[in-house]
């Protein structure tokens, strides 16, 4: 009679352990996949919880925290006395200015340049004077008297830029006007000088420009070096690509076939000139008041231009003398000799018997001798007789060698895409280019 109930108290303890035994299998495969899970992902930092400040930086420190006061150097006023007025005594001024000296001479500080007081409110006086001689570079001045004052270089940005204009007048209000500068005018001038008169420039002549943009501290500073110019007159393309050969031998301006730009001579020996005289054999004298012959030709400049040797060559004579003014004579060969009158001073370091390089400074525009005005008589000898220079055609410059134009070419094909952005042609370039080599080859069979 009591079977059944003990049966059924026997299958308890079985049902508890087939149980346990699936809580256990159960929790093993709960423990392996939370094991074999990725952890969470770290909780991300964003700006807005903890914004990172850059901080500003000028002359070399951080300015968030200090006070900048700048302030203009007076006509007559010294380092020492904008030292005193910062409240320095007399030994401490002393020992700054000396400081300041010794990594920029205090000569430079000049009138109307600007300097700036640097004060950290938490120090007793001003901390820092700071200078900037030029743009691209600041002197640092520790007031404290302690070991951070530094003068220092700033770093230069280049970019390269096109530009582009078109003369209505003449050059100048053509670069200004599209926004250039005029030392961008110069570097253009510096790639084109030798076939280009831009003293006769034209109205409707048009040019364009691969420049290098200089930046410094996001600041324009003056352009680079023309990459590569064109300038379109007279129904002609004029062209000027700069190229370096890897081993530098071959450098400079070169034409659309690879033919040197730069002459035996330069055009005119001073830049953004007119001429105001030709080479006339009878010429009005304005101050003689006769005719007598005029075996130069006159460049109107004002006072003080550089006037620049127009080829390489030796000073031969260099003095003052009756009606010339000062002047400087030039041999550059045995068949060719130039003379540059009228001087107002000459170029310091140079002397009878100086070697001088094309477009090296010799002397600077003046009015000395028989002159009614600034200006320089340019005078140029061929075989020891005085001809005009402007009828003279120049021997070329040295070639390319053939090994180098592969390497040529494909830099001019970039540079002729890049122009052709801001500007076309007046004739087609491939024809140009034909004509050139085929110049190229009568020339070399001659």
């Amino acid at each position: 009679m009591n079977l059944p109930h003990r049966k059924r108290k026997l299958r308890l303890p079985r049902v508890a352990l087939v149980s346990a035994l699936c809580l256990f299998v159960c929790a093993a495969i709960v423990y392996s996949l939370v094991g074999l899970a990725p952890p969470p992902p770290h909780p991300e930092l964003t700006t807005n919880a903890f914004p990172i400040v850059t901080p500003t930086l000028r002359f070399g420190l951080a300015t968030d925290t200090v006070s900048l006061r700048t302030d203009t150097i007076l006509e007559g006023q010294t380092l020492s006395d904008i030292l005193l007025q910062q409240g320095l005594d007399n030994q401490q001024t002393f020992d700054a200015a000396n400081a300041f000296n010794e990594l920029l001479d205090v000569r430079d500080l000049r009138a109307g340049r600007v300097y700036t007081i640097i004060d950290d409110e938490d120090t007793e006086g001003p901390d820092f004077l700071a200078y900037q001689p030029s743009i691209y570079e600041y002197v640092r001045l520790d007031l404290k008297g302690g070991d951070l004052s530094e003068r220092t270089r700033l770093p230069v940005k280049t970019e390269i830029a096109l530009a582009a204009g078109k003369i209505e007048s003449n050059l100048w209000n053509a670069m200004t006007g599209a926004g250039l500068s005029h030392a961008l005018t110069d570097r253009m001038e510096d790639a084109l000088q030798w076939s280009v008169d831009f003293y006769h420039v034209q109205p409707n002549d048009a040019f364009q420009l691969i420049y290098e943009k200089k930046f410094v501290e996001g600041e324009d500073a003056a352009p680079g070096m023309v990459k590569a110019a064109r300038y379109s007159t007279g129904g002609d393309d004029i062209y000027a690509f700069w190229y370096c050969s890897p081993d530098s031998t071959y450098q400079g301006y070169f034409g659309l076939n690879g033919e040197p730009m730069k002459s035996t001579f330069l055009k005119s020996p001073v830049r953004f000139s007119r001429m105001s005289s030709a080479f006339n054999l009878r010429r009005f004298h304005p101050v003689q008041k006769r005719i007598k012959p005029h075996l130069g030709t006159d460049y109107a400049a004002a006072r003080g231009t550089p006037i620049l040797a127009t080829a390489d060559g030796v000073i031969v004579e260099r003095g003052r003398r009756g009606g010339n003014g000062n002047f400087v004579k030039v041999r550059h060969s045995k068949q060719y000799t130039t003379q540059y009158l009228h001087m107002q001073k000459f170029e310091e370091g140079q002397s009878v018997g100086t070697r001088v390089r094309q477009g090296e400074t010799i002397g600077y525009v003046g009015s000395t001798g028989l002159a009614t005005g600034p200006h320089v008589c340019y005078r140029f000898w061929k075989d020891g007789r005085q001809i005009d220079h402007t009828k003279l055609r120049f021997p070329p410059a040295k070639n390319m060698p053939d090994s180098l134009l592969p390497e040529f070419e494909a830099l001019r094909d970039t540079y002729l895409f890049e122009l052709n952005k801001v500007g076309q042609p007046l004739r087609d370039t491939k024809e140009q280019i034909a004509e050139g080599k085929k110049l190229q080859a009568e020339m070399a069979a001659k």
